[in-house]
């Protein structure tokens, strides 16, 4: 699997900002970071491949005039714009046209609180870049995204009081994800005091220049885990860590109640398929991320799924709790929304287009479906390169060995 794109954008983002050169090895390698580093380049940070693939990073004078492309990336519309604060000179954000919908009133309004001089509430924006940012106390609702918080801790050691943030809200979705920021940020010297419930406090100082190694992203495996889950075979996954601060580790039990057997060796994690998937009824609030692939598990199990605590995925790359209960429900199943998720009740599907909705996730959840149910045809596969470089070409190898009676 390619590297994990959650510790890859962090990782740039601290290589950008840190004292020395880094070096980001086994960093993936698509859209979504190929935009962060886009972005970062544009501020003036130096970016150069290594023999092995890997990113030498320089940071470089933060200066504008610079103009980001955000895509439909949330962790670059998020977690740039904090760093881009401590440029001089003006940095202004865009996106695809689904980006200008997604929440950003958050992140906007506390970098004013801050200090940052923000124009505009939404994509596209402008930043006018003073040379630093003040820092302090902020107080912000970060219920919509973790992403929020990540973002100002990740800068937040640059800006002179450092920073304290404070979440006031509903439950913080994808806890995880802040965890892996906080860890990230100690390795990288930063001292981070998290021992207060919703409250994370980033003291001033430099971030160190280091080697960062990326895992292979776990969220990303898991459609060719559910390969094997819906077929009966059984998929190999090398280089899955013991130990690991990625929502997508949480596959592993998740597989492990619907009746799949999964075991961890020095080879990888293993997922053999059961003879007939069980539904289950599951709180994904920290793992949101694996909704659509549990979805597609659910619409072929044997009894009803309920999906809980993933209110906040609306405000995704698409709706998707509305795009799964619709795709669904045009393959013949049966799927309905919930305040918080999804109920599903298996049902015999058939052959139709699955839409993907510019969503890399969708792409996915139809491509489990259509091993299983013939017909069914995605109709924009390649919106996957958001976050894994060649779906396709993996999908299909891994087909291909199978049917040959080969690893």
């Amino acid at each position: 699997m390619p590297g994990s794109k959650s510790i890859t954008n962090r990782a740039l983002v601290l290589a950008a900002l840190a004292d020395r050169a880094s070096t980001v090895h086994a960093p993936l390698r698509s859209r979504d970071t190929n935009l962060m580093a886009a972005g970062l380049q544009s501020l003036g940070v130096g970016f150069a491949d290594g023999p092995d693939g890997s990113w030498l990073v320089t940071p470089g004078a933060m200066r504008g005039p610079a103009q980001v492309d955000c895509g439909l990336a949330g962790t670059v519309m998020r977690f740039l714009p904090p760093a881009a604060a401590l440029a001089v000179g003006d940095v202004t954000f865009d996106g695809d046209p689904h980006a200008r919908t997604r929440p950003m009133t958050t992140i906007l309004d506390a970098l004013r609180a801050l200090g940052a001089d923000v124009e505009g509430g939404s994509l596209p924006f402008t930043l006018h870049g003073k040379g630093g940012v003040a820092g302090g106390v902020v107080t912000i609702d970060a219920s919509a995204s973790s992403q929020f918080v990540s973002g100002l801790l990740l800068s937040g050691a640059r800006y002179e009081s450092g920073v304290t943030v404070r979440h006031d809200g509903k439950p913080l979705p994808s806890m995880p994800h802040i965890e892996m920021t906080v860890a990230m940020l100690r390795e990288a010297g930063v001292v981070v005091d998290d021992a207060s419930p919703n409250e994370w406090r980033v003291e001033p100082g430099a971030i160190t220049g280091r080697d960062w190694h990326v895992e292979p992203d776990l969220s990303n495996a898991t459609p060719f885990l559910a390969a094997a889950a819906v077929t009966g075979g059984e998929v190999t996954i090398p280089g899955w860590p013991a130990r690991t601060t990625q929502p997508g580790g949480a596959a592993r039990d998740l597989f492990e109640r619907m009746g799949c057997a999964v075991t961890l060796t020095d080879a990888g994690l293993t997922l053999s398929g059961p003879e007939k998937l069980v539904g289950v009824d599951v709180d994904l609030k920290d793992e949101s991320e694996l909704t659509p692939t549990v979805a597609a598990l659910a619409a072929l199990a044997t009894g009803p799924t309920r999906i809980r605590g993933v209110a906040h995925i609306r405000g995704h790359e698409t709706d998707r709790i509305a795009a799964l209960v619709t795709e669904i429900n045009r393959l013949g199943g049966q799927a309905e929304e919930t305040d918080d998720g999804l109920v599903i009740t298996p049902r015999p599907l058939r052959g139709e287009v699955w839409q993907a909705y510019a969503d890399h996730r969708m792409a996915t959840a139809g491509a489990i479906i259509g091993l299983v149910v013939e017909g069914v045809s995605v109709d924009d596969i390649g919106s996957t390169t958001k976050t894994i470089p060649d779906f396709p070409g993996m999908w299909t190898t891994m087909l291909g060995t199978s049917m040959h009676g080969t690893r």
